[in-house]
């Protein structure tokens, strides 16, 4: 079999592929015939050496993925040859909150799933939704899991009657769109492109904010809640700022992630005057991805892809990624 490896801070570049026996699953184990992979923002900050969780030397990289299990070791129950499965990112997040028992991470410090054959826990497989590809499927463990808990992971249920803010077209974004529009609520999102804000709309966008015509975007937002603001923002820019002069009282910031680069700095007096909640996000657990997918299944809801790559050139689609992220509508997928 073949895989990617790659050492963290090491570049693109870095990417080399290797030849290894195929390997056999252990007690507990699978072996999955990986048939897809998406990358993430995290995949260019682990080779850009910047990633905030440990990354082993020579690692597999790449957390999402799906492929079809070929072998399954001892004692596996839960699984046999032929299933379609994902897999989520933190392996022993079962359910409950996040601990630093839950800190090892697939392309990280374990093997990650750009690879030909993958050795996963028996444990952490996720069956995929019928309607789904395996490209699609593979968009799911980071971004969509990571958007469900933002919109969900507090215990909240229906959105219904609530308002959710979502900012730009990455997976995260158009995830926590479909989700908040299939949850019930209306959805405002914010885009700097003409083009992609007749994409948020046919997704279920209720209005669009165009920030680069209106760079006070929270403003923009209290003026469509008759100043009262939103109930839900999921931030993926890091301008926490904003996101907390755009939300509603009492309301939520789920805090994803900094895909700006450069945060500003937060004033923690913003916090009191929001009166708000600010929850970080680490993606979620089995239980919350089982809970996705039934959303997923019920609603026939499909994640937004923008382009596939073949395996051969994955280092291509990394610089496709690395070079157009802020071009790019939906998900980057390598085939395998």
């Amino acid at each position: 079999m073949r895989s990617y490896h790659v050492n963290s801070g090491a570049g693109i570049a870095g990417l080399t592929i290797k030849d290894h026996p195929d390997p056999r699953p252990g007690p507990g184990q699978v072996l999955v015939a990986v048939r897809a992979v998406s990358l993430s923002y995290r995949e260019l900050m682990i080779l850009r050496g910047d990633y905030v969780l440990p990354v082993k030397p020579d690692v597999v990289p790449v957390s999402d993925g799906a492929g079809e299990v070929v072998a399954v070791g001892p004692g596996v129950r839960t699984a046999k040859p032929g299933d379609r499965v994902t897999a989520t990112l933190f392996p022993s997040w079962q359910d409950g909150p996040f601990g630093l028992q839950h800190l090892p991470q697939l392309g990280g410090s374990l093997d990650g799933l750009l690879t030909e054959l993958a050795l996963l826990d028996a444990n952490a497989l996720v069956p995929i939704p019928d309607h789904l590809s395996y490209e699609e499927a593979a968009t799911l463990p980071c971004a969509a899991v990571t958007a469900w808990n933002a919109l969900t992971g507090d215990g909240s249920g229906s959105l219904s009657g609530q308002t959710v803010v979502t900012q730009g077209s990455g997976g995260v974004s158009l995830f926590a769109l479909q989700f908040a529009k299939a949850l019930g609520a209306r959805v405002i999102a914010t885009t700097s492109s003409p083009a992609k804000a007749e994409r948020l709309s046919a997704l279920g966008a209720d209005e669009i904010i165009d920030s680069r015509a209106t760079p006070d975007w929270a403003a923009g937002v209290r003026e469509l809640t008759s100043g009262q603001g939103a109930e839900r923002v999921v931030d993926v820019v890091g301008d926490l700022g904003q996101s907390l002069r755009a939300v509603a009282i009492g309301g939520h910031v789920a805090s994803v992630g900094f895909v700006s680069g450069q945060p500003p700095l937060l004033d923690p007096r913003a916090i009191f005057a929001a009166g708000a909640v600010v929850r970080g996000i680490a993606v979620g657990s089995r239980a919350q991805f089982l809970a996705m997918n039934q959303l997923i299944e019920a609603h026939r809801l499909r994640p937004v892809i923008d382009r596939v790559f073949p395996f051969d050139q994955a280092p291509d689609a990394y610089r496709h990624y690395a070079s157009s992220s802020g071009e790019t509508f939906g998900k980057i997928v390598i085939t395998v």
